[in-house]
């Protein structure tokens, strides 16, 4: 197995890497479980409506020519990077560094952008173009000079000219304070890029676009292949221009970035089918989750739970909100939350508690969320998350993105626009009691023994809610209501907990004949809903 490359601030797997691992794996196992049924409604093709036009030229020419790419068979270019820069190992790259003092915008501007060297899992190199107070387009030609070779990577400078191109780039603002640009976003690997805001460290990663993710024919991984950076004005925020091209999909990317607190950025992307698309993956997100509090056995760690990301929320159209705790499963889980015209969803790391992680160096008690806002193109669909086994942090294992319910044929457009913001936990302060744990175990009731009985399959669920300011617990009205498939549930309760500030959901669950569980969970009062729907699918070891 490769070793891990930290260049995020973690040690973890290369996205290389990781398409191949998660490729094998889902060419070899698949199952679906969708929720929740919807109105049909249509797709946002491209159309005069949503193109720059005369407002933006160099943006119009690159979706013209994104449309146009798509008419044409697909190639990947390399640059001609030389082979000996592929073949690198991981020592080796890691011994090319990029000097500060060569940033883009050095000492001319409060944005600076530093860059990657191309070579060992980075094959295919991207362009990347200025765009200036002239609004026109300058190519930022490779220079070697730009970066330090040490060590095992001394003989490599002459290997590069400069058509080269970049393996990708980073951005630095003084996010907090005015001496030092930090770090907070970076475009590196087919479409991937990380954002982080001021108190935030990099985890959880985005992604231009997903393509066939859980098929059994396997992934398509698009990349960004060429960059337009426009230089921002003083207190603005930054735009980015990508293309994208994949062998089925051509498209145009505008980003929007303002680094703050929270992080956020405006995304708007034209995409054009180059071939057919079973399943387009739209605002993907891409975490890790090896263990957590919900997780049914132990792990041999002084940590107590190991986690970029430890849930998913989606507020439907009707305001339902649902959260779907994340596991680390047994065997490959693909699941479903069905919608038309989601108002929002997102990856979030909601327990950002030192005490339940305990690790000073991966510090995932800072790790963001990340929350889309929907904008346009999210009709009927279905946010989708997969869930890959793994027994190691440094492997990205949590895949969720929104697919629409139309398959994208080729020869057809579509437009989508929505607003991408880090979050600290939770994106927006709730009205329902919203969910702060979920834990299992041996089911037992209270004064009775365990018992080591390996063919009792029964498992206690406890989930506690945090409570609304404005909601008495009241056992005359209230009612915990739990749903489930595959299973039986029994010895439901309702009651408060933490001195009243948490309501505690608990039940036993016995899967019928050890298959997948699917449940939801959510409390009533008067007949109305008061909590968010708890959404957990359970394998039984």
């Amino acid at each position: 197995m490769a070793k891990p490359v930290s260049i995020f601030g973690k040690d973890l797997q290369t996205n290389a890497i990781q398409h191949r691992k998660l490729s094998r794996i889902l060419l070899a196992m698949t199952s679906v479980i969708a929720l929740f049924a919807f109105t049909k409604a249509g797709a946002v093709e491209v159309n005069d409506n949503n193109q720059p036009q005369k407002a933006s030229p160099v943006l119009q020419s690159i979706i013209d020519a994104a449309r146009k790419s798509a008419t044409e068979s697909y190639e990947q270019d390399d640059h001609g990077l030389n082979s000996k820069l592929k073949e690198i190992d991981y020592t080796t790259y890691r011994s090319i560094r990029f000097k500060p003092e060569q940033s883009l915008w050095h000492g001319e501007n409060d944005y600076e952008l530093q860059f990657f060297h191309p070579g060992f899992l980075y094959e295919y190199p991207v362009t990347i173009h200025t765009i200036g107070e002239n609004n026109t387009p300058k190519r930022l030609a490779f220079n070697s000079d730009m970066f330090n070779y040490d060590g095992s990577a001394a003989g490599l400078a002459g290997m590069t000219d400069e058509k080269s191109g970049f393996a990708g780039f980073r951005v630095h603002y003084p996010i907090k304070n005015d001496e030092y640009k930090d770090e907070f976003a970076v475009f590196l690997g087919a479409s991937y890029f990380r954002l982080v805001g001021k108190n935030q460290v990099y985890g959880i990663s985005a992604r231009g676009l997903a393509i066939d993710t859980a098929l059994a024919k396997g992934e398509e991984f698009p990349h960004f292949t060429e960059f337009w950076v426009i230089e921002p004005g003083e207190g603005k925020p930054i735009t980015i221009y990508a293309r994208l091209e994949s062998p089925s999909v051509a498209g145009a990317y505008k980003f929007v970035i303002q680094p703050d607190v929270d992080t956020s950025v405006k995304v708007e992307s034209w995409l054009f089918a180059r071939d057919d698309v079973s399943k387009l993956g739209i605002a993907p997100f891409t975490s890790m989750f090896l263990y957590g509090e919900n997780t049914e056995k132990r792990h041999d760690d002084y940590r107590p739970e190991v986690h970029d990301s430890d849930g998913v929320l989606m507020v439907t159209h009707a305001g339902e909100e649902i959260w779907r705790p994340l596991t680390n499963p047994a065997r490959l889980q693909v699941t479903s939350l069905s919608d038309t015209n989601p108002k929002g969803f997102g990856m979030l790391q909601r327990d950002n508690e030192w005490d339940n992680y305990l690790d000073a160096e991966a510090n995932y008690h800072i790790r963001p969320g990340l929350w889309v806002t929907p904008e346009a193109g999210f009709e009927k669909g279905r946010l989708e998350v997969v869930e890959i086994p793994t027994k190691s942090e440094i492997h990205d294992n949590i895949v969720a993105f929104w697919t629409p319910a139309k398959p994208f044929k080729s020869g057809e457009s579509l437009y989508f626009s929505y607003d991408l913001k880090t979050v600290e936990q939770n994106p927006f302060v709730s009205e329902f009691a919203s969910v702060v744990r979920t834990r299992q175990g041996k089911a037992v009731l209270p004064g009775d023994e365990f018992k080591d009985d390996s063919l009792n399959t029964t498992r206690q669920f406890n989930v506690d809610f945090s409570a609304p300011s404005d909601i008495s617990f009241d056992n005359e009205t209230m009612k915990l209501v739990v749903q489930g498939t595959n299973g039986t549930i029994s010895q439901q309760r309702l009651y408060p907990v933490a001195d009243g500030q948490e309501w505690r959901a608990s039940f036993f669950v016995k899967p019928n004949e050890r298959q997948t569980v699917d449940m939801r969970a959510y409390i009533e009062k008067d007949g109305e809903r008061v909590s968010e729907v708890w959404n957990y699918v359970y394998q039984p070891k």
